[in-house]
């Protein structure tokens, strides 16, 4: 596979696709060719405790292109897409400063929508609004907490998905705390407003073969 970049402004390659695609060997073909560092966009391997199944770069491999976000958070710690777009810009704008290309790889879709498209700071949860979503989970269900997900917010209720239960008690805690759809924190960033371009890169490979 073969990227030329040769126009002079900086560029951010962002490289897409699930578990044992190959991502991480190709992440480092490329930083290795543009001579930059790697951002993991992995919400799993931001975790030290969690090393089965998460497809960490080996040790070999960080040593040869320094890697951001991976091993730097403990389980114990919340730690949301928000918190991680804030952390990672602030690294990619850092990088920018010394390097025209940056790499960006991982299978975490919604971190990586944090990142390109932007994300709002949450409110804090309420402990009202906890007690409120665990109510409704003791009582009816993961099927009583997509119904309420779809009548508080039907907009993020069409683009979550509503099987992962973790996602859909978060966003309706955020609604129960402020009293406003999750959706309306999910902001838009056009491409104007980046300093830098992005190239996308997806990993499609067969199901049988993964």
């Amino acid at each position: 596979m073969s990227i030329n970049i040769t126009t002079p402004a900086k560029h951010l390659i962002a490289l897409m696709g699930p578990t044992a695609s190959g991502k991480t060997s190709l992440a480092i073909q490329l930083a290795e060719k543009y001579k930059t560092e790697i951002i993991s966009v992995d919400s799993r391997q931001f975790y030290r405790e969690m090393n089965i199944g998460t497809a960490k770069p080996t040790k070999g491999q960080l040593a040869e292109v320094k890697h951001h976000f991976v091993n730097n958070l403990s389980i114990h710690q919340e730690y949301t897409a928000g918190h991680f777009a804030k952390a990672a810009n602030v690294v990619i704008d850092e990088l920018f400063k010394t390097h025209d290309t940056v790499i960006a790889v991982g299978g975490s879709t919604l971190y990586f929508k944090a990142l390109l498209e932007g994300i709002d700071a949450f409110p804090e949860i309420t402990r009202e609004a906890t007690e409120r979503v665990k109510e409704i989970e003791k009582t009816n269900g993961l099927a009583g907490l997509q119904d309420a997900l779809r009548d508080i917010d039907p907009v993020y209720y069409k683009s979550v998905d509503i099987a992962n239960p973790r996602r859909v008690v978060r966003a309706l805690e955020v609604c129960f705390s402020e009293g406003k759809p999750y959706s309306s924190y999910l902001k838009k960033v056009s491409p104007e407003d980046k300093s830098y371009s992005v190239i996308k890169i997806a990993i499609d490979v067969p199901r049988s073969v993964l």
